[in-house]
């Protein structure tokens, strides 16, 4: 197996010293470099950098500079979702976010781990593990999320919180480690927003349904569905 094949199959693989890999990140960090050197009124060239370095990425999704990642085609980002500065999505296994996905201002998406001892780190061993970032979630500022964390649907999650574990649909978290502060809603509701998917609808349905998204009423919801 090739080192990026042991990496994408999530065993241990050699980072920083093959030199295939060496060569993606450096062609990575040079779109990067261009897309964040591009400025916004050149929408076109923005567009076309954006559909080199992101495969994976929405349309209709958005993304400010500066942003940084380390291959591009292990991320995928769906529509209605919107990335602040300053973002670093470190993809050496799938990072994947869902639909209306908001990320504040210098969020790190983390998917390396290393070995404990010197000794082998020092080899450029490390392995990776996916993250996922569900529907409808709601990332503050400075957050950090580690190897291998799945976010639920409707999560919200504190500025500067450092996520270690899995966080259940619908569940507000903070701190470092993060923890559970409160659910959002009953966990009847939850079923019911949980069936019902808003974010799955065509443009209009969301659009002609906002208001009753915006205020939690789910009876019109369910009538609209």
């Amino acid at each position: 197996m090739t080192e990026k094949e042991k990496m994408q199959a999530g065993l241990w693989f050699n980072a920083n010293f093959d030199p295939a890999l060496c060569a993606e990140r450096e062609q990575t960090a040079e779109l990067c470099q261009a897309l964040n050197s591009t400025p916004y009124t050149s929408k076109e060239s923005r567009k076309i950098l954006l559909a080199r370095l992101l495969p994976g990425l929405s349309e209709k999704a958005g993304l400010l500079s500066p942003f940084q990642c380390d291959y591009g085609f292990n991320i995928t980002i769906g529509e209605g979702s919107f990335l602040n500065r300053g973002c670093y999505l470190m993809d050496c296994a799938p990072i994947a976010l869902g639909k209306h996905v908001f990320m504040g201002p210098d969020c790190g998406v983390y998917t390396a781990v290393h070995p404990f001892d010197a000794a082998n780190r020092n080899t450029g061993l490390e392995k990776a593990l996916p993250v996922t970032i569900e529907d409808e979630v709601w990332l503050g500022g400075h957050v950090t999320i580690l190897p291998g964390v799945t976010i639920g649907d409707g999560a919200i999650v504190g500025s500067r919180a450092v996520v270690t574990k899995d966080v259940p649909p619908y569940t507000i978290v903070g701190g470092i480690p993060a923890k559970s502060i409160r659910k959002r809603f009953d966990d009847a509701v939850i079923e019911r927003l949980e069936a019902l998917r808003w974010w799955d609808w065509d443009e209009e349905a969301i659009r002609r349904s906002l208001p009753a998204i915006q205020a939690g009423d789910l009876a019109a919801l369910e009538r609209a569905e």
